[in-house]
């Protein structure tokens, strides 16, 4: 589902990159720029949005607060603010989580073709 932004080289990536890595309009990133203070991508004289890794992080941990938890962002912003450290660890663990479910699922289709 969500790509990990260490294993590319660039420094930065698009709005339109980062809003398909999460299947989210772009609108929503920028939306989510306005409610969260600490995301904060690079913006160029030309008011184009460039992202990097750690800002894609951030994107996660708004993401999986209000998308995959279903917080609102007045909760989500209370949780990031208040247990930044937890809410982070809670979003790395529920990637991997994915990610491991998403590899049974793999081994159980190939299993159903034997």
């Amino acid at each position: 589902m969500l790509k990990d932004p260490h294993k590319s080289f660039k420094l930065y990536y698009s709005i339109s990159e980062v809003a398909a890595q999460f299947g989210v309009a772009e609108s929503l990133l920028r939306y989510w720029e306005k409610e969260f203070p600490t995301l904060r991508p690079k913006t160029t004289s030309r008011k184009v949005r460039q992202y990097t890794a750690d800002d894609i992080k951030e994107v996660q941990l708004i993401y999986n607060l209000v998308k995959v938890r279903g917080m609102k962002l007045s909760a989500a912003r209370e949780t990031i603010s208040k247990n930044r450290q937890g809410a982070m660890q809670s979003s790395e663990l529920i990637q991997r989580l994915q990610a491991v479910r998403q590899e049974l699922l793999g081994l159980k289709r190939e299993l159903d073709d034997l």
